[in-house]
């Protein structure tokens, strides 16, 4: 199997979607990332078309997926990386957008969720990169990324904890709201890259 290195045989333009996808997952959260400090409409729009080419390349992918009989790695497999590395761009917005709509600006909880997730990102980039040649060490990867779900995890219930724990004023409730939907988007964004871990340890699996 030729895989990424030499000439793009046709059953490895996978891989090659894959780490396109892979790119545009880290891309996006880390523009997430840089935007949360100053929340505006511009930024919004710019990850929304982020998040647009994103998705373009799953349907290419899916579409590819339809007419190749014959693929590097299962399609189960293609078609679920397909769809974590998507969903991760997806939720970077929405987490953008509910900032945005919602007038959540910045607090320690959101920035320390959202590196641990943009770190998970580029665990995931690198997992796709090493999984033609060296598929234990993109298990590896994979495994950095089950690691920092757990702690965006114990993060978010800790931010949930301290966010109710003094609400005292209805009048403020909104806002605990609010800003609970905000942390909820980015566990959920970790919850994707926890399910890519999955399928590759999977996908190793199959490997090895």
């Amino acid at each position: 199997m030729s895989w990424l290195g030499g000439g793009l045989r046709e059953k490895d333009k996978f891989v090659a979607m894959l780490v396109a996808q892979a790119d545009k997952s880290v891309e996006g959260v880390r523009f997430l990332e840089a935007s949360i400090e100053a929340v505006d409409d511009r930024g919004v729009a710019a990850l929304r078309r982020l998040a647009e080419e994103a998705s373009e390349l799953r349907r290419v992918l899916i579409d590819e997926l339809h007419k190749t009989f014959i693929t590097p790695l299962d399609r189960e497999d293609i078609f679920n990386l397909s769809h974590c590395y998507d969903d991760m761009v997806t939720y970077a917005l929405t987490t953008l957008e509910e900032m945005s709509i919602l007038k959540v600006d910045a607090d320690a909880h959101i920035r320390y969720m959202v590196r641990l997730v943009r770190e998970e990102a580029e665990q995931l980039q690198a997992a796709i990169l090493r999984l033609p040649h060296n598929p234990r060490v993109a298990g590896d990867h994979a495994s950095e990324v089950r690691a920092n779900e757990r702690k965006v995890e114990r993060e978010y219930r800790t931010a949930i904890r301290e966010l109710f724990a003094g609400a005292t004023d209805l009048a403020a409730l909104p806002a605990l709201f609010y800003r609970r939907e905000v942390y909820r988007h980015i566990s959920n964004m970790s919850d994707r890259a926890d399910s890519a871990a999955n399928v590759f340890g999977m996908v190793v699996m199959k490997l090895a």
